[in-house]
């Protein structure tokens, strides 16, 4: 780490600060007020990602969630079902804004590693009649944040396309974290999003912009999804300041979340040495460790590990994640494997006495 008395913050990518060179190009952007259309710098970061995607339109807006909220509003009417993963973003950590949004019911099923198979969907379409709710929306997450940053194969988002289209089902993408999967795979973001109607990406996660998200669609949904984003409280004036970060991420940020994916798999390695602790190979640059030892306690071990300049986060009873990114460097992933070595033993070894 540059500053060796810096926490090595791996809590999540969202922590990231802009750099020198994003700040510059804050201070630099040309803006206007985007209420009325005319933010330049809004337009141009608009066009670029619509472009990327393969897309007609995109939409900027504050945060993924409202990405993800404005797409369902968009899609669907009160009293439609959205069929999700279980541990989806959208269905655990958006504060049930299916139901309060937009009126949907939430179809939550169980997959492996993010994967819908053609099966899970046709099981869940119910016969078109008076009793039912009606099933309108697919929602899929790739990478996979509760599936430990899994990539969601590009065959298998293919698929359960193709059946969700056959029975008349829109298809949302939360791809908060796509970049890294383009990144791992060297699939281009618009391979990916060929495969749903919308498509929500995050600047301020892995790409380090300090705010800002992004929905892509056809234009008439964009469209719509614009005037929803100004009755939620969405819409911007001078928010080219913002968009220029984001612009200056796509240009030197991308490429680089590989080293973020070797850190992670860097910081797996040297966990997977240690006794009483599960852990997954990570796909890209999210890491869960399993508290396998009775002995060792989550918040004891956060505690401590904190107390020895590195954060993590709990996703569970015995259940601990932590996430690489810029701000993490080499220095800061020996540090945070010295100091998780040092805790898990300790731990261990009072247990024992």
């Amino acid at each position: 780490m540059k500053n060796p008395t810096q926490a090595v913050d791996l809590r999540s990518d969202t922590v990231t600060r802009p750099t020198k060179a994003m700040r510059a190009a804050i201070a630099a952007a040309v803006v206007g007020d985007d209420v009325f259309g005319d933010d330049p710098t809004v337009q141009d970061l608009e066009r670029r990602v619509a472009e990327l995607s393969g897309k007609e339109a995109a939409l900027f807006v504050p945060s993924g969630t409202m990405g993800n909220q404005l797409a369902v509003a968009c899609h669907t009417h009160p009293g439609d079902e959205v069929l999700l993963d279980v541990s989806s973003h959208m269905y655990l950590y958006e504060q049930g804004g299916l139901a309060a949004n937009s009126g949907c019911l939430a179809h939550p099923v169980a997959t492996e590693r993010g994967v819908f198979p053609s099966a899970v969907i046709e099981s869940a379409i119910r016969p078109e009649e008076d009793h039912n709710a009606r099933l309108r929306l697919l929602c899929l997450e790739n990478t996979h944040n509760r599936h430990g940053g899994a990539i969601v194969p590009l065959e298998s988002m293919r698929a359960a396309a193709a059946t969700a289209r056959v029975h008349g089902l829109a298809v949302h993408l939360d791809g908060a974290r796509l970049w890294n999967a383009s990144v791992a795979t060297g699939v281009p973001i618009r391979e990916w999003a060929a495969h749903a109607d919308t498509v929500m990406m995050c600047f301020s996660k892995g790409l380090g912009a300090p705010v800002g998200s992004i929905l892509t669609g056809p234009g008439e949904l964009v469209r719509r999804a614009r005037r929803v984003r100004k009755r939620w409280g969405g819409g911007m004036r001078q928010v080219g300041i913002l968009a220029a970060a984001c612009l200056h991420a796509l240009d030197h940020h991308v490429a680089r979340l590989a080293e973020d994916h070797r850190r992670a798999r860097a910081l797996a390695d040297a966990a997977a040495r240690l006794p009483g602790l599960d852990v997954t190979t990570p796909d890209t640059n999210i890491l869960y460790f399993t508290l396998a030892d009775s002995a060792l306690d989550r918040d004891s071990i956060l505690r401590a590990l904190e107390l020895r300049g590195v954060r993590m986060s709990a996703y569970g009873p015995r259940l601990l994640r932590a996430i690489t990114h810029l701000d993490v460097d080499d220095e800061g992933i020996a540090r945070a494997s010295a100091a998780l070595e040092a805790v898990v033993r300790e731990h261990a070894g009072l247990a024992r006495r």
